[in-house]
């Protein structure tokens, strides 16, 4: 089994360059900075930011036109503050261009916080590097298509709250929910605010009052719930059709950057649910912020061990410890783990078994799945959801259009039903 050695000192960005605009008073000013890239690695930008749909989801932005990705970007200096940053590579060039809007000035400590959230969305690092070329080993079509690296955030609890937005619900709802927490954080960082925000009861007390509640249950009563919760988190049509009308209004609304922990563990669950139309969501996200500023959940940490030679040893551990948080199911933990970078597990879904139906023509359910899918990608071990993942993004793009030349009011199109109709 191959495993990814432990990053690289950050290469040094060469000295950064003014710029000025004259669009906007506040972001009048920019600062440039240039990140180098491996010449072994073939990096593509396009193709590194247009590999998942967490590119999709706000605050990420990415123009088909001029083949930039926006976002905002935070400060090591002060956590809370955010720039607007754009990244763009020439043709053929091995260098990003970044550039970093709203100041003229930026201390090394900033310079490397800034380049160190790029190299985690886009993946580069030579651990990076060696697990795209030792894929591209076993899978020509893939390197061939320069495929191997799949975009994630530039931190790890924004990928664990995006996984849990992910789960249940259509994908137009999905990209309704991350632009409500952004739109939600510009809010909180003006302080402007029409209702009480602030958590009535400790969450922690509340959670427990639950479970000792849930454990007094009968069999029946519990099987009844289940079926209620089930209804629950299952889009209505209602709620499809506020996120529609949201993601047709996105020009019109202004986000800032993805809410931390620390902004997100100050809210009250039920306001947050109301707030940003997260449902039975909104509780399972606090309580993570809430458990990340406690340091019960040592993000941080986690990152470390991923980095690690040695990283598959500590799979299990994680998986127990990603397990443990209320919200994370199966399915949401293989997908913080992918973003964590472990590769050998597929996260199972009705996506994953309709995409076995449609292209290998194999009818299972989530009982027999495992089993199908070790006979199909197997072969590709470590990297068994790289297989998977080109394979379900190659049928995505025949279904909908290449990703990188749509505009992003039309992600809204990417919805289970259309695919459902071309495999019937």
């Amino acid at each position: 089994m191959t495993t990814p050695e432990p990053e690289a000192n950050p290469q040094t960005p060469i000295s950064p360059t003014k710029q000025t605009h004259h669009h906007s008073l506040s972001l009048s000013h920019s600062i440039s900075l240039r990140l180098p890239l491996s010449e072994a690695s073939a990096f593509d930008l396009e193709k590194a930011v247009c590999s998942h749909v967490l590119f999709m989801m706000a605050p990420n932005r990415w123009d088909p036109v001029s083949r930039t990705f926006h976002r905002p970007l935070r400060l090591s200096s002060s956590p809370s503050t955010s720039l607007p940053v754009s990244i763009s590579q020439s043709s053929s060039s091995d260098v990003l261009e970044i550039c970093v809007s709203g100041t003229d000035c930026l201390c090394t400590q900033d310079q490397e916080a800034i380049l160190g959230q790029v190299r985690r969305m886009l993946r580069i690092s030579e651990g990076d590097d060696r697990v795209v070329l030792e894929f591209h080993k076993l899978h020509d079509m893939a390197k061939k298509k320069g495929f191997g690296r799949i975009f994630r955030s530039p931190s790890l609890f924004e990928d664990m709250v995006k996984c849990i937005l992910l789960c249940n619900c259509t994908f137009s709802r999905t990209l309704a929910m991350a632009k409500a927490l952004c739109a939600l954080q510009l809010e909180l960082k003006a302080g402007n605010f029409s209702e009480d925000f602030t958590p009535k009861a400790p969450h922690t007390k509340e959670l427990k009052r639950k479970r000792a509640k849930q454990k007094r249950k009968s069999k029946v009563a519990t099987k009844l719930e289940t079926k209620f919760e089930k209804c629950i988190e299952e889009p209505t049509d209602d709620l499809t059709e506020m996120a529609n009308d949201s993601n047709d209004q996105d020009d019109e609304v202004e986000i800032g950057d993805f809410p931390t922990a620390d902004e997100l563990a100050a809210l009250d669950a039920e306001y947050l649910g109301r707030r940003c139309l997260l449902g039975f969501r909104a509780e399972r996200i606090v309580y993570l912020a809430q458990s990340v500023v406690r340091g019960d959940v040592q993000v941080k940490k986690m990152e470390e061990l991923c980095n690690d030679s040695n990283m598959f040893s500590f799979y299990d551990t994680l998986y127990s410890q990603i397990f443990s948080i209320p919200g994370f199911g199966p399915f949401t933990c293989a997908n913080v783990l992918m973003c964590l970078g472990y590769f050998h597990k597929i996260p199972v879904d009705s996506e994953a078994i309709r995409h076995l139906k449609s292209v290998h023509k194999i009818n299972c359910a989530i009982a027999t799945i495992e089993k199908e899918i070790e006979a199909i990608y197997g072969k590709y071990a470590p990297f068994q959801f790289l297989a998977y993942w080109f394979e379900l993004w190659e049928y995505y793009e025949e279904t909908f259009g290449k990703m990188s030349d749509m505009a992003p009011s039309d992600y809204v199109r990417i919805t289970s039903t259309d695919m459902r109709k071309k495999i019937n």
